[in-house]
């Protein structure tokens, strides 16, 4: 099979793909669709054993109501539960997932949810009907159509995307100039060792912060940027800055913060003026 008929076969697969995601979700069957989805309230949260595993995270318990008697169901998230609750207090709500007629599969997520009707699967099987008729372009026509198919295109994309990139920066800018500060504590410091035929063994340190926000809320939570020597960090007394609506938003260094948001708008300008730059060259060099 030759190059021209692999990528016609790669764009039909993907093609079909995509219309029979598309068409799921039209007839609201995707398992999206299919997940009801509740908001859940952690009433209790159980600190983390110093030198235990970071799986699983932070061990909460959870209640919520079930719409369908009106009882009140508790839960807890051992075991593998969805997304890993890594920031814990009393009173804060959390997405409680779970198909259609299955509440015991339930998984939890970071915040409740309303369920979408945009599938992301059927999209990247559009992109990568795109890619494959860009490099047929290329086979047939030349190299330099995959500058401009990829160029020009990505730097219209990102482009569009500037002006909001922006929008985020300056409003988390203005995020770390509001956070309020207290102490904290390292409460214990988790341990974990892996093992890869090809990379050998590897450990993953993970400290555990414990701060009492203004309004008297205590927070236990991972820490995995911010603080020097994390293997021995236990027992170390630490600066936290918060976001009062949201104290799962904190940072031990807030200027850091502060240098990680001009870094990642100077790489997303760069990225416009080189595609810009590569869909260019594609066009002269035709």
């Amino acid at each position: 099979m030759g190059w021209d008929e692999f990528l016609m076969l790669w764009c039909a697969a993907w093609g079909v793909a995509a219309l029979v995601g598309y068409g799921m979700s039209l007839a609201g069957v995707t398992r999206a669709q299919r997940t009801v989805q509740l908001t859940g309230r952690i009433e209790r949260v159980r600190a983390p054993r110093h030198g235990g595993s970071r799986t699983g995270g932070i061990s909460v318990v959870v209640s919520y109501r079930d719409p369908a008697s009106g009882q009140e169901v508790t839960l807890t998230n051992d075991g593998d539960r969805g997304e890993m609750i890594t920031a814990a207090w009393e009173g804060r709500e959390i997405g409680v997932n779970h198909p259609r007629g299955r509440p015991h599969a339930y998984q939890f997520s970071h915040a409740p949810q309303e369920p979408g009707r945009a599938p992301g699967w059927p999209g990247f099987a559009v992109f990568l009907v795109y890619v494959g008729l860009v490099l047929l372009a290329a086979v047939d026509r030349g190299w330099p159509w995959a500058l401009i198919g990829f160029g020009l295109p990505g730097a219209v994309h990102a482009a569009v995307h500037l002006p909001g990139a922006v929008r985020a920066r300056n409003l988390r800018t203005r995020k770390l100039a509001a956070m309020d500060t207290v102490r904290g504590q390292v409460v214990a410091v988790l341990k974990d060792v892996s093992f890869d035929e090809d990379s050998g063994t590897s450990t993953t340190i993970t400290p555990v912060v414990s701060f009492t926000t203004h309004d008297g809320t205590t927070v236990t939570a991972y820490c995995t940027s911010g603080l020097a020597d994390p293997a021995a960090a236990y027992g170390r007394d630490v600066t936290v800055h918060y976001t009062p609506a949201d104290p799962a938003d904190f940072t031990l260094d807030r200027a850091a913060q502060h240098r990680w948001q001009k870094w990642d708008l100077t790489v997303h300008v760069l990225a416009v003026v080189v595609l810009a730059a590569t869909g260019v060259a594609g066009v002269v060099l035709l």
